[in-house]
């Protein structure tokens, strides 16, 4: 996307503070907001706000030069913190916050800081906190759209196609984090069996891992601390070549998914990593519609059922119909043979 000249304004050079979702499907995707902003105001410093979870995602988003630390708790205000929080803002003189999310809270901080212009949709009534208020919300099709809007000036037109999100990985990052975990130099399958939400699980991983091991592949299994009971039952499933890599730490899930050669995910926030780095990426949905949700840069393949149910997509994070079959009939065996297809097709692509 190429902004109009219009739009853009190469002598301003004020710092603009994002005040992303901190969900990390979301916080990737809110990337592109950034590059919408750097195009619009090529010499404005564009800061994120960030949680201790997603700042390592910060690190490999060209056009973003600091992550400001906010871990505030999701359940209450904490005005205290928020203060604090504000003092730092303040120091950085920002000239802009665009605050994506339309919670009271997510503006607190940019209003006590006194930032200038905070732009952001009308949301819970945040009379006050937010001073640009911007309407019409509830007719913009996808959250992509919801958010990137914000960048744009008030009424401008949305452009045919965004600018999709972005993580740049040093090559030599990768090869050395893979050498200091032991895990050689062959092809390797990155299997992420977590999300927000059980419906959204496949429950598959433990058998595509032996099938995948049958065929010489290497597999890691990424994700969080939640998964790794999960992450257990793959490698007792697939044997000494699954490595379980889940843990606290993002930065080996992006390590992990800028060195694999497939990602194999579920609807949710590794997927939108993997895609957002150039791993070909296939994504299995169920109860969810991959139109909506699937990562602006697309996949390598969307995996669902071959025949849809009428539940389908229910969007509810517990299945309560048909017992899950929008998951359960995705088998093994169907993923392995995509599996292969997708490695295939880079294998060409790669070829001179």
């Amino acid at each position: 996307m190429n902004l109009d000249s219009i739009y853009s304004d190469s002598a301003d050079t004020r710092p603009i503070l994002i005040v992303p979702y901190m969900w990390i499907g979301d916080f990737v995707r809110g990337h592109t907001v950034v590059r919408v902003l750097k195009e619009r105001w090529p010499n404005r410093p564009v800061d994120l706000l960030t949680t201790s979870l997603c700042a390592p995602l910060v690190d490999y988003m060209p056009g973003v030069r600091k992550g400001i630390l906010a871990d505030l708790p999701r359940s209450r205000l904490a005005i205290v913190r928020q203060r604090a929080l504000a003092a730092e803002l303040r120091q950085r003189g920002y000239g802009t916050a665009l605050v994506l999310p339309r919670t009271w809270k997510a503006a607190i901080a940019p209003a006590l800081a006194g930032v200038p212009e905070r732009v952001g949709f009308v949301g819970e009534f945040r009379f006050g906190l937010i001073n640009h208020w911007r309407r019409g919300e509830k007719a913009l099709p996808r959250f992509i759209d919801k958010n990137a809007a914000l960048a744009l000036p008030d009424g401008a037109p949305l452009p045919p196609e965004w600018p999709v999100p972005q993580l740049v990985v040093p090559a030599g990052e990768a090869g050395r984090w893979r050498q200091a975990n032991g895990l050689g130099t062959g092809r390797a399958i990155a299997l992420a069996p977590g999300s927000m939400g059980t419906s959204k699980r496949w429950t598959y991983y433990p058998e595509l891992a032996r099938l995948l091991v049958a065929q010489g592949f290497d597999v890691w299994v990424i994700g969080g601390p939640g998964e790794k009971t999960l992450a257990q039952e793959i490698v007792t499933a697939g044997g000494p070549q699954v490595r379980d890599l889940t843990g606290n730490d993002l930065r080996n899930g992006i390590l992990a998914m800028a060195s694999a050669s497939v990602a194999i995910t579920n609807d949710s926030g590794l997927m939108h990593i993997a895609a957002a780095i150039g791993t070909p990426t296939m994504g299995i949905f169920g109860p969810t519609s991959p139109s909506l949700w699937a990562p602006l840069n697309g996949l390598a393949a969307t995996v669902q059922t071959t025949s849809k149910l009428s539940c389908q997509p229910c969007q509810n994070t517990v299945c309560r119909m048909n017992d899950h079959r929008c998951m359960r009939d995705i088998s093994a065996s169907d993923v392995l043979g995509i599996t292969q297809r997708v490695l295939a097709s880079a294998h060409g692509n790669a070829a001179p």
